[in-house]
């Protein structure tokens, strides 16, 4: 079947309307000539977006690794897999073969049954992104057993928060990380967080940084000794098509972060699919994601797409403006990268800087640029195409969710005409729908309203880790009978889509989706705040920042304002995250509230973002007046 690797506009449609119209039979024909399947399925797809509950592949058995690794053994064993480049260019770029992944994650699923672990248990890995990051995930897929991925950068609240919510027997992680020119403590944060947690019975603790560390008897374990004793045999554990493979958290607008659960056969089958065809990867390219494995683009596009293709997948571990904004043009010229793909902000912070950096690296391999984590503005595209992709490297612009496993709405390089904001047309097998707040569907083009999804895909998540309910309420009661994203898009006269942003309380920020909840309730911590108030507003960098509005219980002492922003902003850090600081604080006397008291953020995220042209009507307000005020004191 060609249609695995699609190659013109002509054959997309085809494929597309295909994928439409017979969506069983084409997933059939993906899944069974492209993987390695130890049991075939009995049915391809059962679902129903009432309950919600949507199974694919049912009755199939397979491991997930042995079509990551163990397929390609026999004729890509001496191929690189993961080229991992580390933080500081002093140090040097090292190359994992397959046959040296294979001993690698085979020592690493050993080690992880010598310590207890089995089918199904939780593990929390909290890495930087170094090999072992991606070896433990298959470690963990290998032997049946369901990762749980946090970002390394997230505090000991929110870690602990993740563990106890999927009860995690094992926390893998390292004495500290590299970050530029910084070095963090991640095993301190690691200690503070469990603490908190009662399931974690073991701790691995890989040596990155040689910092000196307290171990915990009985709890705490170094883990390189251990891989030196184990054996490089693993047997794979034959799994279900619908048992899970992670969990990933996300953020909610409201209360903890959601565990969103893919499982292992359709969301194989989706990523690989998608990295082959989004990326136009061919045999021997390297491809590098800027990604951090702890967020879903690492997850799909770093690791279990390429290696699902047989790839050469780089990780990098440092950030773009260390030891200077040329790193990344340094790095694709190193490797001779072929596909990139990164995010917006990155683009908009490298675009800042002096064009010198790009110039001084050549950048000829380069056949595909990619971008993710929100939509790109126009500035910022033009930017990408003319000094890096230098007109000759399309730009797909890809959007798609945690929740989604992976790439829903996207160019296809060489085969879909490009257009700057504008994510185009959905992948094979997806079907985007466009709804008016009424729940009508709105038919034809240049329309603009909810993306909803009307049929389900092999990797959407099949729920949420412990709250099916939630599941439900989140994503399948907005719209009957349709999967909600929570954006808005618009559909332009040639059907082309354009993502226009959440319309509900998550704001995107470098990328990174941040529910407004978590932060206000560590604001609202603080002595001396009353309420408060987060919105986003537009930053030529980040997309988005983060602006707080934020009342003072009537004390009657005066504060200094600068000192209670800091206090501020270290709860927020404390809390939930550096990533979620504020980088606005305004103290007001009043938020403008409905009727039922609920905080009116439209009014706040206009003001925030001084367009003050039409607010609407605030008669209707609770308290009208402090509308103006708020406007005053912003000024």
């Amino acid at each position: 079947m060609s249609n695995y690797h699609i190659k013109h506009l002509e054959e997309y449609y085809q494929v597309y309307r295909k994928s439409v119209r017979e969506p069983e039979n084409f997933w059939a024909e993906v899944a069974e000539e492209h993987f390695m399947w130890r049991k075939r399925w009995n049915t391809v797809l059962n679902w129903d977006f009432e309950k919600p509950e949507i199974k694919w592949f049912e009755g199939a058995q397979l491991n997930i690794t042995e079509n990551c690794i163990d397929r390609h053994l026999r004729t890509k064993g001496n191929q690189t897999a993961i080229i991992f480049e580390p933080n500081s260019p002093e140090d040097e770029a090292e190359h994992i073969t397959y046959q040296q992944l294979h001993d690698r994650v085979c020592q690493m699923a050993n080690v992880l049954k010598d310590k207890g672990i089995k089918k199904g248990d939780r593990v929390c890995i909290y890495l930087p992104m170094i090999p072992e990051l991606a070896i433990a995930l298959l470690a963990c897929a290998r032997i049946g057993a369901i990762h749980s991925v946090v970002f390394a950068g997230f505090s000991s609240k929110a870690l602990a928060s993740r563990i106890n919510d999927s009860s995690c027997k094992m926390v893998i992680t390292s004495d500290g990380s590299y970050r530029g020119s910084k070095t963090i403590d991640l095993k301190g944060i690691v200690d503070e967080s469990l603490e908190l947690c009662t399931t974690v019975e073991h701790v691995l603790v890989v040596n990155r940084i040689d910092s000196e560390i307290t171990m915990k008897s009985g709890r705490d374990v170094w883990l390189q000794p251990l891989l030196d004793k184990a054996s490089t045999i693993c047997e794979p554990e034959i799994m279900n098509a619908e048992d899970p493979l992670f969990i990933l958290y996300t953020s909610g607008s409201t209360g903890k972060p959601k565990g969103m659960v893919h499982t292992t056969g359709g969301y194989m089958v989706y990523t690989a699919y998608t990295f082959k065809n989004v990326f136009q990867y061919k045999d021997g390219d390297v491809y590098w994601c800027t990604a951090d494995i702890g967020w879903i683009t690492g997850h799909s596009y770093i690791v279990y797409g390429p290696l699902a293709n047989g790839a050469t997948t780089v990780m990098f571990e440092g950030v773009p403006q260390y030891p200077d904004f040329g790193r990344f043009w340094q790095i694709v010229e190193k490797h001779k990268v072929n596909q990139f793909y990164t995010a917006p902000t990155a683009i908009r912070a490298l675009g800042k800087q002096n064009i010198s950096f790009v110039e001084n690296c050549d950048l000829s391999s380069l056949k595909v640029l990619g971008s993710v984590g929100e939509p790109i503005n126009e500035e910022a595209w033009h930017w990408y195409n003319d000094n890096i992709g230098k007109h000759k490297s399309p730009i797909v612009d890809t959007w798609w969710q945690t929740e989604t496993g992976g790439i829903m709405i996207t160019p296809i390089p060489y085969v879909t005409p490009t257009k700057p904001t504008y994510a185009t047309l959905p992948f094979p097998g997806i079907q985007p729908a466009l709804l008016d707040e009424e729940g009508q569907e709105l038919k034809g083009n240049q329309v603009d309203g909810r993306l909803c999804i009307k049929f389900p895909w092999p990797s959407i998540a099949r729920t949420i880790w412990g709250d099916h309910q939630r599941y439900k309420d989140t994503y399948f009661s907005a719209f009957n009978g349709m999967y909600f994203t929570g954006d808005g898009a618009l559909r332009d006269e040639v059907g082309y889509y354009r993502i226009t942003g959440r319309v509900d309380d998550v704001i995107i920020v470098s990328g990174h989706n941040l529910g407004t909840a978590p932060i206000e309730d560590a604001i609202n911590e603080h002595p001396a705040v009353a309420e408060s108030a987060i919105v986003g507003f537009p930053h030529d960098v980040k997309g988005n920042a983060l602006y707080g509005y934020v009342m003072l219980k009537e004390t009657g002492e005066s504060r200094d304002q600068n000192n209670l922003r800091n206090e501020i902003n270290q709860l927020i850090k404390d809390r939930v995250g550096a990533i979620a600081k504020l980088d606005k604080i305004q103290f007001t006397e009043g938020l403008p509230k409905t009727r039922s008291g609920k905080i009116m953020r439209r009014i706040l995220r206009k003001i925030a973002s001084k367009d003050l042209s039409n607010l609407g009507d605030t008669s209707t307000l609770l308290n009208p007046e402090c509308v103006q005020v708020i406007i005053d004191e912003s000024l």
